[in-house]
């Protein structure tokens, strides 16, 4: 199942949720579980920030060899499952033909209607990446929590 974290530099939230997530889909034995990330507004090939590199290797997740890729239509139709940072990634994945497989990262995970983004560190300091890296870290495993017991109710199939 490919699964899409999407922000807008493709350089902190998105890497660090795909860095997760890679974690996650692995301590859980999800091996058909296929992360990735992009942006709305990515160049193509960039690093992940600083910021993302220092909170990263503080908590043991390698995001070293990310490079940022702008979102296009093929991306979002290879994609099953697209989480988004913000209302308007969502509106952006949409508009290249996401509907119906896009949710706001944080209403997916929390089962919830609250249109609540995840705050974006770019520009700050590492005390904004440790808090967003929390937030991540807490919703993207909420999000597996939702994929596994999606996969049991119909069995064994999102």
């Amino acid at each position: 199942m490919r699964v899409l974290f999407v922000c807008t530099g493709n350089t902190c939230r998105s890497a660090l949720a795909e860095a997760i997530a890679v974690r996650e889909a692995a301590a859980r034995g999800m091996r058909d579980m296929r992360p990735s990330s992009a942006g709305t507004s990515a160049w193509d090939g960039a690093p992940a920030s600083d910021g993302a590199l220092l909170v990263g290797i503080e908590r043991k997740l390698d995001v070293n060899a990310h490079r940022s890729r702008q979102l296009t239509r093929e991306i979002v139709e290879e994609s099953a499952l697209i989480l988004a940072m913000g209302p308007h990634h969502v509106e952006r994945i949409e508009a290249l033909g996401g509907a119906g497989k896009t949710h706001l990262i944080t209403d997916y995970a929390e089962r919830s209607a609250a249109g609540r983004a995840i705050v974006d560190p770019f520009g700050g300091g590492l005390e904004i990446y440790r808090s967003t890296l929390d937030e991540l870290e807490r919703i993207v495993a909420l999000a597996f929590d939702r994929i596994a017991s999606e996969r049991l109710d119909n069995g064994g199939a999102v």
